[in-house]
């Protein structure tokens, strides 16, 4: 009796008939493979030098930057990403690979004085080897990128298995990136979890995005293995609303950030904390921002709610919501595709999951805090803890009253998301796990530290 040989099939989330691909997933034993063919290729290219490396990165840039607009059609089609999110998300890859095509010329150590007599102390950082990279469908270029440019510029070499769901992203920009570095440096690789487990157990050094449950494991089987691992995860992301803040200003950033590409994204706002006196005026402006948003095809420029991934997405938020009271949305568009319409709640239950689980659709529970203090409390109280959005006229309380906030991120008067790709990135508790990535700090992820003495020559016996 065969085997039956696993299908990646990839469709569009927005006609679920258009079928992008559909391939053979090529299994563990073909994982493996590349990571050694990929730790085959690792010190020629360290050893190609500084120069090497920074002019393969710039090159990527410039390809991605000429293929703009065919990579934005394609995340449209693949993943529904709006249109103007998906240009947006190009031009910052491009931006990524500019910013770490000048890293290889940074210095990796330091020198230091003896404590006592001759001799130099060096400290100096060194690639691991073969970084292992798991990435998510929703941003199917920057986080691919946000993850393998600074692995590259510090001497690793790749392999990339993204989600399946993005898969035909993933190969193109293999077919980028492979035209500017050696054979074997980086490498997509195709799959689901089989792919994912065996490139975590032949890895040098794991960097991954995508669920709680998942990244845990990740980050388990590399501990085991006592190879480095980076995991971010969930998010279930408040945002805090004082009474001083422009509302209608508030309400936009929020609406935003509950709604766009669908809340598909791990720092979209899924609480929405109205202290004091902001309650009812918040209520009545963001319902009606959320109503006011284009909510469609993600392909019209216009659209800020796409579809969601797949029918499982769309049910999932359906089920999460049933029973509550609805401010605004909570409705499945009567259209092709996975379309859910902006949804925001109110009268939530302590222990719904809409308040302990990432439902990952456009939804938010409106809550009411008696202070600041409550409302802190309110936004410690989940799992996560990955990013706030914060709404003061009142810089003193924006910038002392809130550092008991259990988040990574703290976005004051601005959306919970948009990230700065040269700053860190990550969050506590649940929604992350080891060092932080993007900017210096993944440049320190993708390096070991290493001391040298160098201690003179005795005389020759």
């Amino acid at each position: 009796m065969n085997d039956v040989v696993p299908t990646l099939t990839s469709s569009n989330p927005a006609d679920p008939t258009d079928v992008l691909l559909q391939i053979p997933a090529p299994g563990a034993f073909a994982a493996v493979d590349a990571v050694e063919r990929a730790r085959a290729a690792q010190p020629g290219w360290l050893l190609a030098g500084a120069a090497a490396r920074s002019a393969a990165l710039g090159a990527v840039a410039d390809a991605v930057e000429a293929a703009a607009g065919e990579l934005a059609a394609l995340a449209v089609r693949e993943v529904g990403k709006p249109l103007s999110e998906a240009r947006a998300e190009v031009a910052r890859t491009v931006a990524i690979w500019r910013y770490y095509a000048q890293a290889p010329y940074e210095p990796t150590g330091a020198v230091h004085e003896t404590a006592a007599g001759a001799g130099l102390l060096l400290t100096r950082r060194r690639p691991h080897g073969v970084a292992g990279l798991i990435t998510p469908w929703n941003f199917p270029f920057a986080i691919p990128t946000w993850k393998a440019a600074p692995a590259l510029a510090a001497g690793n070499t790749v392999v990339l298995k993204p989600a399946p769901e993005a898969t035909a992203c993933a190969l193109r920009l293999g077919e980028i990136v492979r035209r500017a570095v050696p054979e074997a440096v980086f490498t997509v690789l195709p799959g689901g979890a089989t792919e994912g487990n065996a490139l975590v157990s032949a890895a040098d050094v794991v960097s991954f995005t995508g669920s709680t449950p998942v990244g845990q494991a990740v980050a388990r089987a590399a501990t085991s293995r006592g190879i480095p691992a980076q995991a971010e995860m969930g998010g279930l992301n408040a945002a805090i609303v004082l009474p001083d803040a422009d509302i209608e200003q508030a309400a936009g950033h929020i609406a935003a950030s509950i709604a766009g590409y669908a809340g598909q994204k791990c720092t979209a706002t899924s609480r929405v904390i109205a202290v004091g006196a902001a309650l009812d005026p918040l209520r009545e402006a963001l319902s009606e921002a959320l109503r006011a948003l284009a909510v469609g095809d993600p392909a019209d420029p216009a659209t800020v709610c796409g579809p969601l991934i797949h029918e499982g997405a769309r049910d999932r938020m359906a089920e999460a919501c049933r029973g509550l009271a609805t401010l605004a949305g909570g409705t499945a568009l009567d259209r092709p595709g996975w379309y859910a319409a902006p949804t925001l709640v109110e009268k939530v239950s302590p222990g719904h999951r809409l308040l302990r689980e990432e439902v990952f659709g456009p939804v938010a529970a409106l809550l009411a805090a008696d202070d600041v203090a409550h409302a802190i409390r309110i936004t410690n109280s989940v799992p996560y803890g990955l990013v706030t959005s914060v709404h003061t006229a009142d810089l003193n309380t924006a910038l002392h009253g809130l550092d008991l906030l259990d988040t990574g991120m703290i976005r004051i008067n601005a959306p919970s998301t948009g990230v700065d790709f040269h700053l860190p990135f990550g969050g506590s508790k649940a929604s992350s796990h080891g060092p932080r990535e993007q900017g210096r700090a993944g440049l320190e992820f993708y390096t070991s530290g290493r001391t040298y003495t160098l201690a003179p020559a005795g005389p020759a016996a």
